[in-house]
């Protein structure tokens, strides 16, 4: 893919969550919640401060992030779904272990 989003715009591939299941009951897709998590694609080049200088995003390619419900805008390119949104949509970023919380053994 060969796109490069304007300004503080950022485009996002939200991650699947699989197949829902409740007490054995199959939840179709459109009543399924939606993850408000994706990987960041591609990011622009920034904002324009008042002095005419580019402020450059917190985010980049590659990073997982969280983002609100009614973030950003669907997109579809070459037959995959994409969100374009921007950096102020976009609520943190994911780093290090994604799992729950392990507690450790004491000794």
């Amino acid at each position: 893919m060969n796109i490069r989003p304007l300004h503080d715009q950022v485009i996002v591939h939200r991650l699947d969550e699989g197949e829902q299941k409740i007490g054995g009951i199959i939840i179709p897709d459109s009543a399924k919640e939606k993850p408000q998590q994706g990987t960041v694609i591609a990011v622009g080049n920034g904002k324009a401060a008042k002095d005419g200088k580019r402020v450059p995003l917190d985010v980049k390619a590659g990073d997982r992030i969280l983002f609100g419900k009614y973030s950003g805008q669907e997109i579809r390119l070459d037959g995959t779904d994409y969100f374009i949104m921007k950096e102020d949509d976009v609520l943190a970023v994911v780093e290090g272990r994604t799992g729950p919380n392990k507690k450790k053994k004491k000794r």
